[in-house]
């Protein structure tokens, strides 16, 4: 069992990490400050080390130096995200940005620790839906033709330098594939600095991805080195690219053009080796012919390409993707060996997973948890069985939202799946609330409120600004 140290000196965030990874098959320490930490536990005896950027005494980044090899994670607030890329160059391993999904936690401290093994006896579990963990870096599954020639293209750029442009919708495992092309690389032993560019707000995305000079613009204290220049000698796997506001292009395609950046308010330029991986779920050709994505910038990066399939092409994979998962699953939360069900095997071949991988990886997290004995049912998966075969007959796509077998009933929004009172409450806040409000109010982050408007064809309205709210982290 792999043990974790917290250090967080909020009391309330401390407590629900603790149950959050107890609950998911890790032992357990937790400490209010850096000293505290340090006089309590011997720190070597950690896999991991999750600490708050910010605590009394000395920042969490202190414990980076003191842990040696023990791989540390720091979580920092939004407004601190700037000083999460000091961090990484200081050694932290990676950093996770306050408010976070539950889910997102969990994947960055697997990531974590199958990326930086100790020395123990039960083997690494994998990393995410769709992977394996070697020691050659992540491994793609699948059976099926389509992802066999994947494997093998991505066998043949990673060890170039040419730009990748990955094409797939989206939790069809993306960022999986940059993770894989970066470590069968010459670069693998320096950073991947991955980036969501859907998730900063379009004021502050050339401030995070070229840096700035002191004195730049109201609130500029210092200079502050952007992600590009972090991932110098490295990969930069740039998520979501569609969505980069169109300065941030012209800039990013004189970074690919003449290998250099320029800090914004500085006059000089610096010269980067990075590596560039970029991804969308859009149609960059389309967007380009319509004027809201550069055509000059579209053709740089359109130079080497990967498409993903989504999981409901994939034959069957479907199932073969699913029993590993289960195996996975009941591995992590210490559960005996489940088999599924005859009708699970139906359901889970049948439905269309609009959210593909990682829709069917909670799916099946969900399922092991609730189910009591050792065969799962369709039930358990969420997946209502009689809708997929109506909708099948009449040829439609089933809906990612499970709706109410009366859709005209007006119902009161505590009847509402949680699919439907999501999109409702979205459609009928997005004017008075920003995204940072709309996102904390439903308890998800940033990114998932994003992925989730995109799921459901939720257009955020033009003209609307995020306020950013500083906290404490």
């Amino acid at each position: 069992m792999q043990k974790i140290l917290i250090v967080e000196d909020e009391s309330v965030i401390r407590v629900a990490l603790r149950r959050l990874l107890e609950r998911n098959g890790y032992e357990l320490d937790e400490a209010g400050s850096v000293d505290d930490a340090e006089s309590k536990y011997n720190l070597a005896d950690y896999d991991l080390i999750i600490s708050d950027l910010r605590l009394p005494g000395a920042p969490g980044t202190d414990l980076i130096a003191k842990a040696g090899s023990v791989p540390v994670l720091i979580m920092t607030s939004y407004a601190s995200l700037r000083s999460a890329v000091d961090s990484m160059r200081m050694g932290a391993v990676d950093y996770i940005a306050k408010p976070f999904d539950h889910a997102d936690m969990l994947n960055a401290v697997q990531r974590v620790i199958d990326r930086h093994p100790r020395s123990r006896t039960e083997a690494p579990r994998p990393s995410e839906a769709d992977s394996t963990t070697t020691t050659n870096g992540p491994r793609i599954l699948g059976e099926c033709e389509t992802m066999q020639v994947l494997s093998r293209h991505i066998a043949k750029f990673a060890p170039t330098d040419s730009t990748v442009l990955v094409l797939g919708e989206t939790g069809t495992g993306k960022e999986l594939v940059a993770r894989s092309i970066h470590a069968h690389s010459r670069r693998a032993e320096n950073t991947l600095i991955s980036v969501n560019c859907a998730a900063i707000p379009d004021t502050l995305i050339e401030s995070e991805l070229f840096g700035y000079e002191k004195g730049a613009f109201t609130g500029a204290n210092t200079n502050r080195m952007g992600l590009i220049e972090a991932a110098d000698g490295g990969t930069l796997f740039l998520d979501e690219i569609g969505e980069l506001p169109m300065e941030a292009q012209a800039r990013l395609l004189r970074f690919i053009q003449e290998g250099e950046i320029r800090r914004i308010g500085s006059v000089h330029s610096r010269k980067v080796d990075v590596r560039l991986i970029c991804a969308t779920h859009r149609d960059l050709q389309s967007l380009a012919a319509e004027g809201s994505f550069r055509q000059d910038l579209f053709y740089r990066i359109n130079v080497l390409r990967l498409n993903l399939p989504p999981l409901r092409e994939r034959g069957k994979d479907i199932l073969y993707l699913a029993e590993n998962l289960l195996a996975t699953q009941c591995e992590r939360l210490k559960r005996a060996k489940m088999t599924l069900s005859p009708r699970a095997i139906q359901a889970i071949t049948t439905y269309q997973w609009p959210g593909n991988v990682r829709e069917m990886e909670h799916a099946i997290e969900r399922a092991v948890i609730l189910t009591e004995g050792s065969e799962i049912a369709n039930e358990a998966l969420g997946i209502d069985l009689e809708l997929v075969n109506i909708n099948r007959l009449r040829g439609d796509r089933p809906q990612s939202t499970r709706r109410s077998q009366h859709p005209h009933a007006n119902d009161p929004m505590e009847d509402l799946s949680l699919e439907d009172y999501f999109q409702r409450f979205v459609i009928e806040h997005q004017d008075s609330m920003s995204e940072t409000e709309l996102a904390q109010k439903l308890g998800i982050s940033r990114k998932c409120l994003w992925e989730r408007r995109q799921r459901f064809s939720i257009p955020r309205k033009k003209g609307s600004t995020t306020k950013q709210r500083k906290v404490a982290g």
